[in-house]
């Protein structure tokens, strides 16, 4: 029998509160994770076992959950309900709790916000052992700060979703743009369109942009066939959309195509479109292995290394995140296109990602905005996603990033706190309120846990010397092309995510269009997996 949530949640709280006694600090060990900043070492508490979903209840439209469900299984199991989140992230590996205690946004935060701004109320243990409860009519400051802060308030256990009625499709069109500014302004006027349920962007050069708008149907076309990405023949969705982009004329007028091309997408696979390739990261895969040809038969022959569960395990394997940039960067719509000329010229990196984020008011470590001279009420911010090879030498890779940092501090920007962060402490908590967030740490007895700068801070000194430590021959082979790259894929070979994309039964639950790895069972309040 699976040991009850509050056996694990009392086992968690009676560690927390004997590190508690003794004065030492430590960090939470989750079983996975997708940050892409190099690990710190630490004493742990183990909370792999809070994985299941508690329950799904369809008349008051929420979840309750624990918070290292992935978003494929959260998806799988309210879909079994007829009922969806608002927001989910794009990777399935993404979790809950991750979800929440990060600054996660996808195409549907332009009307809900972040995940977390989702979620109705959440179960934490203080850095005291104290379980409480926490949402906006019980410790709300707690509520409003422990979400973003990456646990650093208390370990989040359990979480009350709010769900939204599903539908079986999304209908997606492609309209293209043909300059920078073109697109970001396209991006804005989708997100005031109350019949978008979903919007996205992608910029693939200075003269090709795609905004991609969503609306839930139920209904599709007779004799049209619904398109999938999960399929290991399936296309790489943004290869697919760049294809859409590039059957369209120029655009006149910078008006949106009313004969846009479509897809018809079953829900689920919508939700994860981009999970085959990691957006478009996968391809440096091929990049790093030059005599692998990027087509569609390798993409075949190594789909199962090519989702994003994967692809983090191997990128932490390798030990090479230093190199690449993995930056969401969060700004103004009026300062968006300055700063993107600015990657262009300094960095160039494409495709970009365009992901517009409904206005969330201070203090919060999520990315706001709230007008030139700081007040009135918070604006929509476009979140840049900028993923792609950068310099290999570690200085002047972090010089890039500093100077990266610096031109968004300009422009009124904001990076997602899950990435590589190189600010100093006084440029960090010259961003953030350090006041509200030191009181709430006094408050809920926080201060032996580290703070939200602890945890995104990358070290550089530490994490060089880490890698010269290794020393002698292994350690300079390991630092040999293309040694690092097979360590990472053996890595990720030897994680037991390998298991997931080895599992064939692929089913469709209800018609509602969520591929299923078997059946939903619930067996004393405890929703779990089989197959």
């Amino acid at each position: 029998m699976a040991t009850s949530h509050d056996a694990v949640v009392n086992q968690v709280s009676a560690t927390v509160r004997a590190f508690h006694a003794r004065g030492e600090p430590f960090r939470v060990f989750h079983g996975s994770t997708n940050s892409t900043r190099p690990a710190h070492d630490a004493r742990l508490v183990d909370i792999s076992a809070l994985n299941n979903v508690l329950r799904v209840d369809e008349a008051a439209k929420i979840a309750v959950v624990e918070p290292n469900v992935p978003m494929d299984k959260l998806v799988q199991a309210t879909l079994a309900h007829g009922m969806v989140p608002p927001v989910v992230m794009e990777f399935p590996g993404i979790t809950v709790g991750g979800g929440f205690a990060g600054s996660a946004g996808e195409s549907s935060s332009f009307r809900y916000g972040y995940f977390d701004q989702t979620v109705k109320s959440v179960e934490l243990v203080l850095a005291t052992g104290e379980v409480v409860r926490a949402s906006h009519h019980k410790n709300p400051d707690l509520f409003r700060g422990a979400a973003g802060t990456t646990g650093t308030l208390g370990i989040a256990t359990k979480l009350e979703l709010n769900l939204i009625p599903a539908r079986r499709f999304v209908k997606l069109e492609y309209h293209r743009y043909s300059t920078v500014g073109d697109t970001l302004t396209a991006v804005r006027r989708a997100t005031d369109d109350p019949a978008n349920d979903y919007v996205d962007g992608i910029i693939f050069s200075k003269t090709l942009g795609l905004v991609m708008t969503g609306k839930l149907t139920d209904e599709i076309p007779p004799s049209t066939r619904p398109r999938t990405f999960s399929g290991s023949w399936d296309p790489w969705f943004y290869l697919h959309a760049k294809q859409r982009a590039n059957s369209q004329p120029e655009p006149k007028d910078n008006r949106p195509d009313l004969d846009a091309p479509t897809d018809y997408i079953p829900l689920a696979e919508y939700l994860f479109r981009y999970d085959r390739g990691g957006f478009w990261v996968g391809a440096q895969a091929f990049a790093y292995f030059p005599f692998m040809p990027f087509n569609r038969l390798t993409r075949w022959l190594l789909n199962d290394f090519m989702h994003t569960r994967m692809l983090y395990r191997a990128l932490q394997g390798s030990n090479m995140s230093f190199g690449h940039m993995v930056q969401d960067l969060s700004l103004p719509y009026g300062t968006a296109e300055a700063f993107i000329d600015y990657t262009a010229d300094q960095l160039n990196i494409w495709p970009l990602w365009l992901c517009p984020l409904k206005g969330i008011a201070p203090p919060s470590f999520h990315p706001s905005y709230c007008g030139p001279a700081g007040d009135g009420p918070p604006q929509p911010m476009i979140n840049i996603g900028l993923w792609g090879a950068a310099s290999e030498d570690v200085e002047t890779f972090v010089r890039q990033n500093r100077e990266l940092e610096n031109r968004l501090t300009e422009l009124g920007g904001r990076k997602v706190l899950y990435s590589h962060t190189y600010y100093s402490e006084d440029e960090f908590w010259e961003l953030y309120d350090r006041g509200w967030y030191e009181g709430l740490r006094e408050r809920y007895g926080a201060t032996t846990l580290p703070t939200l700068y602890d945890k995104v801070h990358v070290d550089v000194a530490k994490a060089t010397r880490k890698d010269k430590g290794r020393g002698g021959w292994r350690g300079r082979l390991a630092g040999i092309w293309p040694i690092p790259g097979l360590i990472g894929i053996i890595s990720a070979i030897r994680s037991k995510d390998y298991l997931i994309h080895r599992q064939p039964c692929w089913t469709y639950w209800k018609g509602l269009g969520v591929p299923l790895r078997g059946r939903v069972q619930v067996t004393k309040g405890r929703e779990h997996t089989t197959g």
